[in-house]
Formats: C-alpha cells, sequence, structure tokens
C-alpha cells in the first residue's frame, strides 16, 4: 500500500491523486506484524475487567480517521465549512502527535486552521521576555491572522524587524491590542513601522491600544501615530517623555488623547495571556527549545566553543534572564504616562487645552477649542478611514525609508 496509486472520492467523482507521501504509521511494538492490511495496535482500546483481565475494544471509524487525517494534515488542501467540534478534535489529535513541532509541516498545518476557524485558533498571544520563540517560530507565528491581542514585550526588536511588516499587513486586521515596550525601539523604528500606514491608509485599523513604554522614543515619535485611525490609549512610561503641560498639549493636538491620572487597566500585563486552540502548541514550542540534547564527545577546543557559543549556554541565559521592566513599584507608579482618549460627552480640562500654554490667547478661541475637539473625535469614530487626513504628506525622508524595504 505504501507504493500504490491513491483514489479519492469526491462529489460523486472518482479521481486519483499522484505526489502525495502519506505518513508512515508509527512502530507501536518490535513484534508487530508486517501485513498491511491488519489493524494496527492504536486502533484499539485496552482496559482491564474487575477480574484483571485485559480486555480490548476497537475505535469508531470517526477516530481512526481523526488519526490517519491528523497524521497527513500537511496533504489537506482545505477546512473552510467543517463544523468546528470536527476542527477542533483535528486540530487536538494533530496536537497530540506532535505534529507542530516539525519545522517544515508546522507553518502550513497551522495555516490551515487559521484559514478555517481564525480566532478560535489562536485570539491572544503573549510572548512577553520570551524572544527566542519569538525568532525561532517566526513562520508558525505570521499564521495566526486573527490575533486580537499581541504582547511583544522584551522581545528585543529593534529598529528593523522583520515582523514590523507583519503587524502593517492585512494579516492582522483584527488586532486591537498591541504591546511593544522594552524592544530598544527609537523614533526611526517607530517611524519604519508606521511607514506602510501613513503611505497607503492600510493596516492596524482596528487598533485601540498601543504600548511603547520603555523605548528610547522623544515627543517627534507621537507624530507616527497619528495615522492610527482608531487608537483610544497609549503608554509612554518609560520613554524619553517628560509629563508636563507641553506634552500634554502635544498628545491631545496630535492624538486626541489626555493624561490619565490613574493607571489604565488596559496596561495590566498580569492579565495577557494565549488563548486559543493553540496555547498548548506554543508551550509546547518553548519546552521543546529549552530541552537541550546532548554534546557528543569531541577535542577539547570545540567542547569550549560550543560552550561559548552554543545553543545551550543561549537558551540558559534566555530563561534565566530578568524581565525588561522597571526597577521598584515606586518608580513604575512616578513614571507611568497613560493616555485614553475621553468620552465624546465629558469635560475636557483646562490643563489639556493649548490656553495652558499660551495665557495670551483669547478666551473666545479657546471655549471654541474645547467645543471642537470632542466632535472631532467622534467624527472619528463614524468615519474611522478619513481621520486626521489633513496630516503633512511623506517627507523625503519617509520616501528613503519606504525605498529601503
Amino acid at each position: 500500500m505504501d507504493s500504490s496509486t491513491i483514489y479519492v472520492r469526491e462529489r460523486g467523482n472518482l479521481r486519483r491523486v499522484s505526489d502525495i507521501v502519506l505518513a508512515q504509521p508509527k512502530p507501536v511494538s518490535s513484534c508487530r506484524r508486517t501485513h498491511p492490511l491488519v489493524l494496527r495496535k492504536e486502533h484499539f482500546i485496552f482496559t482491564y475487567n474487575a477480574e484483571g483481565s485485559l480486555r480490548y475494544t476497537t475505535k469508531s471509524l470517526f477516530d481512526i480517521t481523526l488519526l490517519f487525517v491528523a497524521d497527513n494534515i500537511h496533504h489537506v488542501d482545505s477546512l473552510v465549512g467543517f463544523p468546528e467540534q470536527i476542527g477542533d478534535r483535528l486540530f487536538a489529535a494533530a496536537e497530540e502527535n506532535r505534529v507542530f513541532l516539525n519545522a517544515d509541516i508546522s507553518p502550513k498545518a497551522l495555516q490551515l486552521f487559521s484559514d478555517a476557524y481564525g480566532e478560535m485558533v489562536l485570539g491572544s498571544l503573549c510572548l512577553r521576555n520570551r524572544f527566542p520563540l519569538l525568532h525561532e517560530r517566526m513562520d508558525e507565528i505570521k499564521t495566526f491572522h486573527s490575533l486580537k491581542s499581541l504582547d511583544l514585550f522584551g522581545c528585543r526588536l529593534g529598529d528593523d524587524h522583520e515582523i514590523f511588516l507583519h503587524l502593517t499587513s492585512s494579516s492582522l486586521a483584527s488586532l486591537i491590542q498591541l504591546f511593544i515596550g522594552g524592544n530598544s525601539l527609537s523614533d526611526v523604528g517607530l517611524q519604519r513601522l508606521t511607514a506602510p500606514i501613513r503611505m497607503m491608509r492600510k493596516g492596524l485599523d482596528c487598533l485601540q491600544f498601543l504600548d511603547v513604554s520603555y523605548n528610547p522614543i522623544t515627543e517627534r515619535a507621537l507624530k507616527y501615530l497619528t495615522c492610527l485611525p482608531k487608537l483610544e490609549k497609549l503608554d509612554a512610561s518609560g520613554t524619553s517623555l517628560k509629563l508636563g503641560t507641553r506634552l500634554k498639549t502635544t498628545i491631545w493636538d496630535l492624538l486626541g488623547l489626555m493624561y490619565s491620572e490613574k493607571p489604565l487597566d488596559s496596561f495590566d500585563h498580569s492579565r495577557c495571556k494565549t488563548e486559543g486552540w493553540a496555547e498548548q502548541v506554543v508551550n509546547q514550542w518553548e519546552t521543546n527549545g529549552s530541552q537541550m540534547p546532548k554534546q557528543k564527545k569531541i577535542e577539547d577546543s570545540r567542547t569550549s566553543a560550543l560552550r561559548f557559543f552554543g545553543r545551550q549556554k543561549f537558551v540558559r541565559e534566555v530563561l534565566s534572564a530578568a524581565p525588561v521592566v522597571c526597577e521598584s513599584e515606586e518608580e513604575a507608579k512616578r513614571e507611568r504616562l497613560h493616555f485614553h482618549r475621553p468620552p465624546a460627552n465629558s469635560h475636557i480640562p483646562e490643563k489639556q487645552t493649548p490656553s495652558a500654554t499660551n495665557p495670551q490667547a483669547k478666551p473666545r478661541h479657546n471655549i471654541k477649542k474645547r467645543q471642537r475637539q470632542p466632535e472631532r473625535c467622534e467624527s472619528s469614530r463614524q468615519s474611522p478611514p478619513t481621520k486626521r487626513l489633513s496630516s503633512p504628506a511623506l517627507t523625503a525622508e519617509d520616501i528613503d525609508l519606504l525605498n529601503s524595504y
């Protein structure tokens, strides 16, 4: 049967399938029969009765078929239209068989499930301070295109990382929460991240919560955030921004956000977690990456080199490294810079308006300013794509940046 032709009956028609190599059955014992027509041992359920005698019953045809499809999931064209109950059990069977640990099969298999079941596969992904997992499983992570929350805090992204293009692509159109704090992200990195959005007006259309804390960004980077049409909450703690009237006025004028005296619960990372069918798959990736195989005995010089540059030492240091957070709780409370969009019918404090920095302005102009700001926020909610279209066009620096892609 291993080398015979495969036929598939589809919609009443029988057709021949070529170039498909089915997964080989896993050996269950050293004395198993090799005849292809004999049922394999995994097709039976072995139990013991009250007297201690061994009893076995056959598995249902559905379970046998499910196991067969899970072993050959990389040959499936599409699961669109299959009930989610079937998809859930098929995903669990593939996970149990450790299919998603195979780097050659895992991306295609996860893409298959994501296309059919979307958010149920993975709706929230937390990679906080787990940058080895991000870099090793980048292809698989890109298949989760229905994420609503993505935590990349402390993943050492820097200013030029390949995931930037994925964040601003149509694959993550449903993303609502994005945490990219503690990544050594400067003004240039934030400019590079938002360049496709500012140019093509597409990407991160639903983003409401953004965390850029503990990055060396300045007020210059705030203008790059004006392209986010639905931004409602911003965490800029631990950055080069200094709390003051000038900063409050700048953020209000550019983003329509006001300073929050109390810390916002949206940026409480204790609530961020990985949720979905693939939750255990992510844990398997991390566990498998931390279990290093024993090194073979080789000459002393190569042994010392492997110990210094080898993966085992690298992973050990990563797992034992302290998270990229602030030094103390008091410092965190003192430097928290949380901004949020006020409700449309709320009263805007005097210190949020430009009059706080320009006392010579006419009172009549200030009153108009306070009346118009909520209307602008409300209009942005009704038509997000047209928000802030009056911003300056792309500069020569932005064009050079886009040409570098």
